[in-house]
């Protein structure tokens, strides 16, 4: 990328930055693995069309383990980026899921969503619901992947991601309370991981991608001011991690807060990793701190562990 180049338009470091001719270009484009048997966590991946007209798409996960009659939970993860970039196809999140999948001994759908600012926000939204839309097809066994009409129990499912993506997750549960549709799928929790939310203070970068965007006290955005929307999370059980040098670190924090004052009525736990950077989990995921983080978010997955085998 040249750093001479004078007809930038709007710049976004470190995502991407937008030239007057409108040509996008990103900072750091991600590489993209295919899915595959991994021989060392032993879990088995495929890519799935959710959408062919818009795209939308995920990469779903099983460990190979997993016997006939054996119903395990189902965890939708949402990958981060600010919206802007990443993918579910990078070697960064095929690893961490994995690893995570392997752990948890779970089904995993990793979702594909388009991207801004070529797809405004709410794009990424839409395209989040609709994959699970997709995954309640599954009820009763009769949806169009065998993995989730064999192995998946839809009555456990979990909402996990990681910055713009725990931001994701938050709105899906959100939404899933409030459409009255929403019944084939039981979301018990969500884990949040480094999450981008907003404060009082204005943020460019979601203004840019999300025009239509309210302001500071936009939901979606900054969910501690609205504590009736907060009220309303469709799940039982929240799971918030914070890094201590992140500087989202703060607005994690007030979101715990805001919740815990507000008149949902689940249980929320929140987990500071001292010493440690945003996202550390992803690009260290062998140090110490981000297997513990891995084994936490596992525990909060099995809390309430039903039995497995019908």
């Amino acid at each position: 990328m040249d750093p001479n180049v004078t007809d930038l338009l709007h710049d976004f470091p470190p995502f991407f930055r937008v030239h007057k001719n409108g040509k996008i270009e990103r900072y750091l484009e991600p590489d993209f693995v295919p899915p595959s048997h991994d021989p060392t966590t032993n879990v088995q991946s495929k890519d799935v069309v959710i959408s062919p007209g818009k795209p939308v798409s995920a990469r779903l996960y099983i460990p190979k383990s997993v016997t006939p009659n054996q119903k395990l939970p189902l965890l939708i993860y949402i990958h981060g980026g600010a919206f802007s970039i990443e993918s579910a196809f990078s070697s960064l999140y095929h690893n961490y899921l994995n690893s995570l999948v392997a752990e948890a001994k779970a089904i995993a759908v990793s979702i594909e969503y388009r991207l801004a600012p070529e797809h405004p926000v709410p794009a990424c939204y839409d395209d989040c619901w609709e994959v699970i839309k997709w995954v309640e097809l599954h009820a009763g066994g009769q949806g169009p992947d065998p993995w989730l009409n064999e192995f998946a129990d839809l009555d456990r499912v979990f909402l996990v991601g990681d910055s713009a993506g725990a931001n994701l997750s938050h709105n899906m549960a959100i939404r899933a309370s409030i459409d009255e549709s929403r019944s084939a799928i039981k979301i018990v929790g969500i884990v949040l991981v480094h999450p981008f939310f907003g404060n009082h203070e204005p943020n460019k970068l979601w203004n840019f991608i999300c025009p239509e965007t309210t302001g500071l006290n936009d939901p979606r955005l900054n969910p501690a001011a609205d504590l009736d929307i907060l009220s309303r999370l469709g799940c039982k059980r929240v799971l918030v991690c914070v890094a201590g040098n992140d500087l989202l670190k703060a607005r994690g924090q007030t979101y715990y807060a805001a919740v815990k004052n507000s008149n949902w009525k689940g249980e929320i736990e929140i987990i500071v990793t001292e010493g440690e950077d945003h996202v550390f989990h992803l690009f260290k995921p062998t140090s110490e701190n981000a297997v513990f983080l891995l084994k936490k978010i596992v525990g909060f997955m099995n809390k309430d562990k039903l039995p497995s085998v019908l």
